[in-house]
């Protein structure tokens, strides 16, 4: 499953959509792959079923090695249904609601800060690398993963924006949050990701950086497949 950065080289094309939490990078990344019909992978979900699986398998949080050891035995696959949302498999069992448990993002967000589980994971997610091409939903894509694309996008939004639509998205799950809270767990994570010594969240030096803030799903989308017609 390995794939180093030599088979990067290869005529499979990439389009990696990084950004924050709540930027959209989700939403977008399954319109683009739809629109393609290209293959697409959700780098934060890998990260949600590591976190998921780890918690089945009674591992502690801090355990980095047991964790390490778990993910190649892991399949996981996803979907993406006709009307635009996304299925996640674990081992051919649907998971994709358990993994996106605020609980379950907390701790991805932990683990996402191991060396050893980020190197490993980077191979995993190469592994997605296949005609007719990927889109790659993630914070270091086009910084790390996939550093030879020739489209990056960087997707942000402002802090508040971002927040309410993740306040919106849960109350619409009926999962009884507040949008205080919300933000600051936003900005807890951001900071997380933005400092940690490996694989920061930054936009890669030739990314195309949009601000989806005031932007709709269409008018992001039609950006983006415009850079995408001008390679």
């Amino acid at each position: 499953m390995t794939k180093d950065i030599n088979h990067l080289k290869s005529d499979v094309p990439v389009i990696t959509i990084d950004g924050p939490s709540g930027s959209g990078k989700g939403t977008i990344s399954r319109k683009v792959a739809s629109i393609l019909h290209w293959n697409i992978l959700d780098s934060g979900a890998l990260y949600r079923v590591i976190a998921y699986s780890s918690k089945l398998m009674e591992l502690n949080v801090k355990n980095e090695l047991a964790i390490k050891e778990l993910i190649p035995s892991l399949d996981i696959k996803f979907v993406v249904t006709k009307d635009g949302h996304q299925k996640v498999y674990l081992n051919q069992q649907n998971i994709s609601s358990q993994i996106r448990a605020e609980n379950c993002g907390k701790q991805a967000s932990y683990i996402a800060k191991y060396i050893s589980i980020r190197e490993e994971l980077k191979n995993l997610q190469r592994s997605y690398l296949r005609m007719p091409g990927l889109v790659a939903d993630g914070r270091d894509m086009g910084t790390i993963v996939f550093p030879t694309s020739k489209l990056k996008i960087f997707l942000t939004a402002t802090d508040e924006e971002r927040a309410l639509r993740r306040y919106k998205q849960l109350k619409g799950k009926d999962i009884n949050v507040s949008l205080p809270a919300v933000l600051r767990d936003i900005n807890i994570r951001d900071k997380r990701d933005r400092e940690r010594e490996n694989a920061p969240m930054v936009a890669a030096n030739d990314a195309h950086i949009i601000d989806s803030t005031k932007m709709t799903i269409r008018e992001v989308t039609t950006r983006i497949m415009h850079l995408h017609e001008k390679l």
